[in-house]
């Protein structure tokens, strides 16, 4: 057996695909969607993920402003930033782009994005909403696993998750998300404490991976059958490449495949559809206005 592979580019298109349409009806109702991003400094990763994202911007029709501040910006210089697009009726999500220079609380800065315009749902407010399952936006890279499982034609309910990892980013926003009535999922959290990690995982009907530890997973962890999203992305030394590197996730691709039912690849899976997400929560966020 050889798993099927959920491609999320070509899930994240499908999505693209929809919400481009949806824009069109949008601005026929007089409503023209806009996603404010801000970047200070120059972190190689940050400015293509920024490219990348305004491009997803451009093919939808979402208007994309950009703010590109030096990295000896200082706090109150970025949160004068922030609070100008706060401030303009005409932006509906606001996002600051991670990691930002160390002499700047990230805390501080994600609190000030007003909640009604935090598309990357950080703020305490939202994330509170989805624990008593009033949701106003999912975190972009959680719901994207979760419909990477769902338009894989993959059930949650009654079934048994595994997630590996605990961050605030992923693993406890996804846990709650899994655990809610729509979703019906019996969710177990693992992280480096965890005893009897194997067997834990090797129970699992569905095991999201989300440790940062480079092929992680190993088939051995995998019963015959189960669904596996690898939301890990590390890059590994490969002498001999061209590149030198290669980017790999939290799964053992080549073993984990041949057991389980369904997985996701490294890169080409949750990749591409936490830009979707944000995407979906900017409107999300422009239809709001409309009521």
């Amino acid at each position: 057996m050889s798993a099927k592979i959920i491609s999320g580019n070509e899930v994240s298109q499908q999505l693209k695909d929809e919400m481009k349409e949806e824009v069109v009806k949008l601005k026929a109702q007089g409503l023209q969607p806009c996603l404010a991003v801000i970047l200070v400094g120059e972190d190689p990763a940050s400015r293509v993920y920024v490219s990348n994202k305004k491009k997803s911007c451009e093919y939808i029709g979402i208007t994309s402003l950009e703010s590109r501040l030096p990295a000896e910006t200082t706090t109150e210089e970025l949160l004068q930033v922030i609070d100008g697009y706060n401030k303009d009726k005409s932006v509906h999500g606001i996002l600051c782009q991670l990691p930002l220079p160390k002499h700047i609380p990230e805390t501080k800065i994600l609190r000030s994005i007003l909640p009604e315009k935090d598309v990357d749902c950080f703020h305490p407010f939202n994330v509170g909403l989805i624990s008593i399952g009033e949701v106003r936006f999912l975190p972009c890279t959680p719901a994207g696993v979760i419909e990477l499982i769902k338009r894989g034609g993959f059930e949650t309910s009654g079934k048994d998750v595994v997630i590996l990892g605990r961050s605030n980013i992923v693993g406890r926003p996804l846990s709650n998300m899994l655990d809610q009535r729509n979703m019906n999922a019996t969710v177990t959290v693992c992280h480096t404490k965890t005893k009897n990690l194997k067997e834990r995982c090797a129970s699992a009907d569905i095991i999201i991976a989300a440790m940062g530890v480079p092929e992680f997973l190993k088939g051995d962890m995998v019963k015959d059958g189960a669904v596996v999203i690898d939301v890990g992305i590390n890059r590994v030394d490969a002498p001999g490449t061209e590149k030198g590197f290669k980017l790999v996730g939290d799964v053992a691709f080549d073993e984990v495949k041949e057991k389980a039912a369904a997985i996701t690849p490294v890169p080409g899976g949750v990749g591409p559809m936490t830009i979707a997400m944000l995407m979906k929560n900017t409107l999300t966020a422009a239809k709001e206005t409309m009521k």
